[in-house]
């Protein structure tokens, strides 16, 4: 058994396994809410449209990542599916329930500096809830720890 920490679910492969996903999630959530608040969309449609884009946006990161390491797309969306389910499942429930709570955040419009401030504030507390879930999963071998080594670099 490896005694390196990063072998163990170190905090900084979670952390970069994080920011990862954090990417993928805000690509969609930022691309949703402003589709659904300048087309006017109801909150749901709203935050579907966010939470079904950022799950699109971080499996097709993932999958490229891993498509460098030489595989075939199948087994590239099979590994990004394994990997990040459960990280942008946690970032999104998170953001999302943050967004809600913030009074008028949801009826801001995407000239207003309440849409803005609130989403990156929602994505920051997301961020902050998934790492030890990231690191929970890499540390049980899980997670961003079945993504080839070699799409890392």
């Amino acid at each position: 058994m490896s005694t390196h920490p990063e072998a163990h679910g170190g905090w900084g492969t979670a952390i970069g396994a994080t920011l990862h996903c954090l990417t993928g999630c805000a690509l969609g959530e930022v691309l949703g809410m402003t589709i659904g608040t300048a087309a006017g969309f109801g909150d749901a449609a709203t935050i579907a449209l966010s939470v079904a884009l950022a799950f699109a946006f971080g499996y097709a990161l993932t999958a490229r990542r891993v498509r460098r390491t030489g595989l075939p797309l199948r087994r590239a969306v099979r590994i990004a599916l394994v990997a990040d389910t459960l990280s942008i499942t946690v970032m999104e429930l998170v953001d999302n329930l943050v967004l809600v709570a913030i009074p008028g955040a949801m009826d801001a419009g995407v000239a207003d500096a309440m849409f803005w401030l609130s989403l990156a504030g929602a994505l920051a507390i997301a961020f902050i809830v998934t790492v030890p879930v990231n690191r929970r999963l890499i540390a049980q071998g899980r997670g961003h720890a079945v993504v080839p080594h070699a799409a890392h670099h």
